[in-house]
């Protein structure tokens, strides 16, 4: 099976974030950049899957230089191959991404494609159905269990949705399957996938090579803020009925929420 896995990098949960002096993005030097936590499930499906069913697992994303270390990860815990649309910033709207990713999918025709449900900075969970609409594909979100047919030319999708109710979605190949959390657990890069991720070649791509550097963004960011200060906890003094009624004088006329 030509399995492929779209990831991206994103900064690290415990990075301390910084906006730029004019508030149009993020400071990025500090930073320290991971693969977005649902792609390293969709990576390990994509591995499993090969596994139990043959062929190769590549590895694709769209970004600045930086997102090649991503790829490496990616390369160090099993993919076969590694494909990097090279952009000039951080600009791309989730549109001119998925039209980059789908015009390298579409020169390489997958069986399948993984992608997390989502990436963690932006929370947009878009891409991945723009890329299926692209394709032409059938897409599966918020997937938990895959189960491949033995003609391999179809699979079903477990997928959760609010409540805890689940949906089981048959799809023919190719599709697009989009995983949740739970689904499986990424291992680790092991020290020889290390050394060999260090050496293998990663293709690169322009967005002129793909014929879409004319695409315009659908959405622009006109500017970011900070949430604001939670404001300092307040101590109420008193006995246990002094207490209760100073709280309940608190949640209604300041808090507002009785």
């Amino acid at each position: 099976m030509n399995i492929f896995v779209l990831l991206k990098q994103v900064p690290d949960t415990e990075t301390k974030i910084r906006l730029k002096g004019d508030n149009s993005g993020i400071e990025s030097g500090d930073i320290k950049w991971i693969v977005s936590p649902y792609d390293e499930f969709a990576i390990e499906e994509g591995l499993k899957t090969k596994e139990a069913n043959g062929g190769t697992v590549t590895v694709l994303t769209a970004g600045p230089d930086r997102c090649v270390e991503a790829l490496r990860t990616a390369l160090a815990m099993g993919a076969d191959n590694a494909m990097h649309v090279k952009t000039d910033g951080d600009n791309l709207d989730t549109f001119q991404v998925a039209k980059a990713l789908a015009a390298v999918l579409k020169q390489n025709t997958p069986d399948l494609v993984f992608a997390g449900k989502q990436a963690i900075d932006d929370d947009q969970a878009a891409v991945f159905g723009y890329v299926a609409e692209f394709l032409d594909i059938p897409s599966v979100s918020v997937v938990i269990k895959v189960e491949m047919a033995n003609d391999k030319k179809s699979l079903r999708a477990h997928r959760e949705v609010d409540g805890g109710a689940k949906h089981i979605i048959e799809s023919t190949l190719p599709c697009l399957v989009a995983v949740n959390k739970g689904i499986n657990s990424p291992r680790y890069a092991s020290l020889p996938g290390i050394m060999k991720a260090k050496k293998k070649e990663i293709k690169t791509f322009t967005l002129a090579d793909l014929g879409v550097a004319g695409e315009t963004a659908r959405v622009s960011e006109s500017a970011y803020a900070m949430p604001p200060e939670r404001s300092a906890g307040k101590k109420i003094e008193g006995d246990a009925a002094a207490q209760a009624k100073e709280l309940v004088r608190l949640l209604r006329e300041e808090a507002k929420v009785i």
